[in-house]
């Protein structure tokens, strides 16, 4: 049975034409479900009873399930998600003054391998659906609104940004990630902004030429090293895709817009890649790169060969980034006594050869 939260407004403007209908019930549906929350097709007036009755029988709107919801002392809600094949994911809201932030994932697992991510270290499973991503997206906002949360009516949403940060590698589930980006900036669906999506990557190089073309969100990037020789060890990846490449690529896809800027993400480790010598690195590799940096005090996880760095490095090593004239700024952990912090996230993945799942924590990328 379809799941219509896989269909953008183009394809179910086709679907509907296939079933005889008019291509404007596209946007009617696309209305009732994404800003109303309605999943009840009976409760959709505005379309004929047989038009209802044929929805109820022949697709579905199949929504994440909240396994279970935390709040933080400090606002940041944490829920654990079962998709329909029993995998698990997660996915953070983060309030602030000017903003409400939900983190969302890509995929369940991870196949970079990245050395300092726990996610990494405990496999893949597969890529979310188009219906998954945007469901998270769907499950937040009108969860919190029926909690009379942040919002009270279809003019004020309760998500006002959404980062691709969490579990997995967007760039690497690219089809799906750019249908459920562009649901989102659908005037008919949520509205968003491209300065409110920000996505994060590990540095897929083709991927992000493409994503300039077909969907040009903001773009955060897990840098987390200044020479090739160091992050080759922290982001396998940098051997396919080295750091040269990694920002001409960055630095073409903000091109001819002089107010945008890429974000650089970098996870503090302790006597690995936080000593002054490594940020002077940093700042020159950076200095013709329109950059803001972001630096992750590092949340330690069982086994893990790095420790987080101590706050006088931290310190030491923006002073000099900042110093040199680049933008730079610590995250401020959130959500950690509900382990909704940066590497204290839980999934749960299928392990294919072994026929039963196993946790993952994951290491989700920190919006700036």
């Amino acid at each position: 049975m379809m799941n219509l939260l896989d269909y953008n407004r183009e394809d179910l403007g086709q679907f509907f034409t296939e079933w005889g209908e008019k291509p404007f019930r596209a946007t009617q549906v696309l209305k009732w479900v994404h800003q109303l929350g309605i999943t009840d097709f009976d409760q959709m007036t505005n379309l004929s009873k047989t038009l209802r009755q044929r929805l109820q029988t022949e697709t579905s709107l199949t929504i994440p399930q909240i396994v279970t919801e935390q709040i933080s002392v400090d606002g940041t809600r944490k829920w654990v998600l079962e998709l329909a094949d029993g995998n698990r994911i997660e996915m953070v809201f983060i309030p602030e003054d000017d903003r409400n932030t939900l983190c969302i994932s890509s995929q369940v697992g991870c196949a970079l391998d990245c050395s300092f991510c726990s996610t990494a270290q405990q496999g893949f499973s597969r890529n979310l659906t188009v219906g998954e991503i945007i469901g998270q997206l769907w499950l937040a906002e009108h969860h919190l609104r029926s909690q009379d949360i942040y919002a009270t009516d279809v003019q004020q949403r309760a998500i006002s940004n959404v980062v691709l940060m969490g579990m997995g590698e967007p760039l690497a589930n690219f089809k799906n990630v750019v249908k459920a980006m562009n649901l989102m900036r659908d005037d008919f669906s949520y509205g968003l902004s491209w300065r409110r999506i920000t996505l994060s990557t590990a540095g897929i190089v083709p991927a992000m030429e493409r994503l300039k073309q077909e969907c040009p969100v903001n773009l955060a990037v897990s840098l987390h090293a200044p020479t090739d020789e160091l992050r080759n060890e922290l982001v396998p990846i940098n051997k396919k895709y080295p750091i040269a490449e990694l920002l001409e690529a960055c630095c073409d896809y903000i091109k001819n817009e002089n107010r945008r800027k890429i974000t650089f993400e970098y996870v503090m480790l302790q006597d690995f890649n936080d000593s002054p010598k490594q940020a002077q690195q940093l700042a020159k590799l950076l200095r013709n790169v329109p950059a803001k940096i972001n630096l992750i005090p590092f949340n330690p996880f069982p086994n893990s060969p790095y420790q987080r760095s101590s706050q006088a490095r931290i310190n030491t090593f923006r002073d000099i980034l900042i110093n040199a004239g680049l933008i730079t700024v610590t995250r401020k952990t959130r959500g950690d006594d509900i382990d909704a912090a940066c590497g204290q996230l839980v999934g749960r993945v299928f392990n294919k050869r072994q026929g039963h799942t196993k946790p993952i924590t994951m290491q989700p990328r920190i919006m700036g």
